[in-house]
């Protein structure tokens, strides 16, 4: 044997920190890894998971190395992970150790979850049987005593008390064992709830079944109008997955919101997916991380976080509201969820499934092109009229002075009260009002860490900054020039729009729904299903209500600012205007009940108020594809945006302004800028941006490799941070 067959093997591991590449670490004698182990190891005084890498360490001295501390008992994340952190970094131009730390980010689940403590049937006799005690004998008896049960399930499931089972084991009819930590969900059953279709559902679901049959990648958008069934159709899809033995995962843009979604998939499969997202109790993340990456997880439904979670056996994706702005994180690694599923899917080589009302121009055109195959959902279930949509002339029937609902809508809400109906009132702006000032010497409210209005929320009498969290009390009198009971409210909220409501319709239950109210999740959830259930008259609400809700009862949809998300200088803002407010005049007349959506507008005559209002959804699309292509914006351009930060405004405009001599001339690239971010001071930090612009064949990543490169090194407090195929213009 020659000494080099007795040296320690080197491998590469990623660990969780901007590193370019993999650390190279000695193999302790007697410890196996394998590519996509998950080890700990040393790094400086700490210790950090890491992901052991493919490929050998080699060309390095193994006893200069340090060596992997410890191996996890855990499942080793697979290939189409590995590769898939490896896709996503590059495309990103993200360090691959911080996007593979989205998967690690439970570390305290790659330990096997403990055993509980179990009861064990002995087959000895009580003393005496009673009734109760027959019960579980009976139970125990049915299984031949070969089944291990929890002390509380096995109470619950003979219907006698805990003392009862305590009572058996005192006396040796039941002995304690350890038995393994429970599945989180229930398995799923695909022939549980199977639904009845409608001749378009069915042909939309059969085509669908037959891309989960056929095994390989593919792309299918289902573009469905509001109520039309989309969620049952792609559930028929989800039940072929599962029949092929596949786990399955449903993204979801505002999962903590979705309590209907969970309920109706109960409904179609006799039991919940497991849910990830924010808001989940630590213990809860740990279990869910642990299940899904043990396959005994079979479905979750997620937000877009989700889509790093260490799936055995991922045969499906759904992406739910694929045109949701959600689905971009903006924070750290700059990715796109519903972009980065369909990479998941060629990688994994499954199928993925998009579904919206008002898909994106992207997967729009990806369908008229062929690349996405096109299911259609024209009609609304059982055939339910879509609401009848008028645009509200501001300019002709104004509001009462100091108010903003015109008196037509105003007739509108009054009439579904009167017939016991509901109605809706939607203001994309949360608080009470977006601009406090001072009458006497007009001091405006401004966040001291960003170049933003404080936003007035009267409920909470707080002062309240959207943008870096900074809140104050509202204060008595003028700061600047200490007068009091001369600061005003500037503009409408939700909270405003209650106010006038409330006075308009005093005997009405009307209910704000917005996501900062206080009570957090749990509360919107619950106000969710009390509209549901029609214990409320009027509902004032933000976007969180264009989410896909079901509300029975609701045949009145009312806009307050039709005219809010076109007044930016955003590429996408017709898009989105367009989007948000066809998803909620969609909430109204689900049920098949005659129903109104009316848009207060300055501007009656933009393309998008116009095609809302005749309902030719498709002229919309034609011409935004149309003006689109012309500028060769995304789909048919691409575009990434550089955003330099620092403590002042003097080092980011100077660092922004070297990238720029320090960028070349490219035949097929364009860049823009610097110029200062219209949001140029966020969280006490100076922003200004680059915006390239480059021909749908452009090699932009490579490009911005070389800039990146050709650029002074950002020093002290600056950052540069690179968005590739940006949704925010902020």
């Amino acid at each position: 044997m020659t000494q080099d067959s007795l040296e320690p093997r080197v491998v590469p591991v990623l660990v969780p920190m901007p590193a370019e590449a993999p650390y190279s670490y000695q193999v302790p004698p007697g410890m196996t890894v394998v590519p996509g182990s998950v080890v700990r190891v040393p790094l400086g005084p700490r210790e950090v998971a890491g992901i052991v890498w493919d490929g050998e360490g080699g060309g390095v001295d193994p006893r200069k190395l340090r060596p992997i501390s410890a191996v996890f008992d855990c499942p080793p994340i697979t290939e189409r992970m590995r590769r898939f952190v490896e896709w996503v970094a590059s495309y990103t131009l993200s360090a691959p150790g911080m996007v593979a730390r989205m998967i690690l980010r439970v570390p305290t689940a790659f330990d096997p979850e403990p055993p509980i403590d179990g009861l064990l049937f002995t087959a000895t006799k009580p003393d005496r049987v009673t009734p109760a005690r027959a019960k579980v004998l009976a139970m125990l008896a049915e299984d031949g005593g070969n089944l291990a049960w929890s002390r509380s399930g096995l109470a619950h499931a003979a219907g006698v008390s805990l003392t009862v089972i305590d009572g058996l084991a005192a006396q040796g009819v039941l002995k304690p064992v350890q038995i393994p930590a429970p599945a989180l969900v229930p398995e799923p059953d695909p022939s549980y709830g199977a639904p009845q279709l409608t001749d378009g559902q069915r042909k939309a679901a059969e085509a669908l079944k037959g891309k989960i049959g056929a095994e390989g990648f593919s792309v299918s958008l289902i573009d469905g109008v509001t109520g039309s069934g989309k969620t049952e159709v792609y559930f028929e899809a989800i039940a072929a997955a599962l029949q092929k033995g596949k786990q399955v995962l449903v993204l979801v843009p505002e999962i903590a919101l979705t309590q209907a979604f969970l309920d109706r998939f109960h409904d179609r499969f006799g039991a919940k997916p497991a849910e990830w997202h924010s808001d989940l109790a630590p213990r809860m993340r740990e279990r869910v991380w642990r299940q899904v990456a043990e396959g005994r997880v079979r479905v979750v439904a997620g937000a877009r976080s989700a889509l790093f979670l260490p799936f055995k056996e991922l045969g499906l994706i759904v992406v739910d509201e694929e045109h949701d702005p959600a689905y971009k994180q903006e924070d750290r690694v700059y990715y796109n969820a519903r972009d980065m599923a369909v990479v998941q899917g060629r990688l994994g080589r499954f199928p993925v499934l998009l579904a919206s009302a008002t898909p994106s121009i992207e997967s729009k055109v990806n369908a008229q092109s062929g690349r996405y195959h096109l299911v259609h959902l024209p009609a609304r279930f059982a055939e339910a009229a879509m609401p009848s949509i008028e645009a509200v002339d501001m300019r002709r029937v104004p509001p009462a002075r100091g108010q903003f609902l015109s008196p037509v809508l105003i007739d509108a809400v009054r009439g579904s009260v009167e017939r016991g109906e509901q109605a809706l009132l939607f203001l994309n702006r949360r608080g009470y009002a977006p601009l406090t000032l001072c009458r006497s010497c007009g001091h405006r409210f401004q966040c001291p860490q960003c170049s933003s209005w404080l936003v007035e929320h009267r409920f909470r009498g707080q002062l309240i900054c959207h943008h870096c969290g900074h809140h104050e009390a509202k204060p008595e009198a003028c700061p600047e020039c200490g007068t009091f009971d001369h600061l005003v409210a500037c503009g409408p909220g939700v909270e405003r729009i209650a106010e006038e409501v409330d006075a308009a319709f005093p005997d009405a239950r009307t209910l704000v729904l917005s996501s900062d109210l206080l009570g957090g999740t749990k509360r919107l959830r619950l106000e969710l299903d009390a509209i549901a259930k029609g214990e409320a008259d009027i509902v004032i609400g933000t976007q969180l209500v264009a989410k896909g809700h079901n509300f029975p009862g609701m045949t009145t949809v009312g806009v307050v600012d039709g005219d809010l998300g076109l007044a930016n200088g955003d590429p996408r803002a017709a898009e989105r205007t367009f989007q948000l407010l066809s998803q909620v005049t969609g909430r109204a007349g689900r049920t098949g009940k005659a129903s109104r959506g009316l848009i207060q507008t300055y501007q009656p005559d933009h393309p998008v108020m116009r095609a809302l209002v005749s309902g030719h959804a498709e002229t919309f699309y034609h011409q935004e594809i149309a003006e689109r292509q012309r500028g060769q914006l995304p789909p048919f351009g691409r575009l990434a945006a550089i955003i330099v930060s620092g403590e002042t405004r003097a080092e980011a405009e100077g660092h922004a302004r070297a990238m720029r001599r320090a960028a070349v001339a490219h035949d097929l690239i364009d860049i823009l800028g610097p110029a200062e971010a219209p949001m140029a001071v966020v969280a006490g930090r100076h922003r200004f941006r680059l915006l390239l612009q480059g021909a749908r064949n452009a090699d932009m990543q490579g490009y911005l490799r070389m800039l990146l490169a050709a650029s002074p090194k950002p020093r002290g407090s600056l950052r540069v941070q690179v968005d590739i195929d940006p949704q925010s213009f902020l």
